[in-house]
């Protein structure tokens, strides 16, 4: 058991009102993004029990500040049972990728959204 996080794309089809969704990154045991993601939902408003399996949708803002705190060493420190140790240099490239690959989605129309399960 651990923290699996993920981030997706997602888009619906006017005609038959299906989602189709396609992942564009994953991690395993990021504390420190997870927590920086869990702050976010809570600035946005969104109510759980517990930030897990909770779906967080992301914007240009939201990506750009998520940037900021990746290049500056910001992400909150995090801890949880399953959450693994501070993982931010080790992924760093990753988190950059993934940024990048966001705003191509969100410049093409699509929605990007985060979530995890432990």
């Amino acid at each position: 058991m651990g923290l699996d996080m993920y981030a997706y794309t997602a888009s619906k089809d006017k005609a038959d009102q299906t989602i189709s969704q396609r992942e564009i990154a994953y991690w395993r045991k990021h504390p420190n993004l997870h927590g920086w993601m869990e702050r976010l939902a809570k600035e946005k408003g969104y109510s759980y029990k517990s930030f897990n399996g909770v779906e967080l949708e992301l914007t240009w803002e939201d990506i750009d500040i998520l940037e900021r705190a990746v290049k500056h060493s910001q992400l909150p420190g995090t801890q949880g049972f399953f959450f693994g140790e501070n993982a931010d240099d080790y992924y760093q490239e990753r988190d950059l990728e993934f940024i990048r690959k966001a705003r191509a989605e969100l410049f093409l129309g699509l929605k990007v959204f985060y979530n995890s399960s432990w």
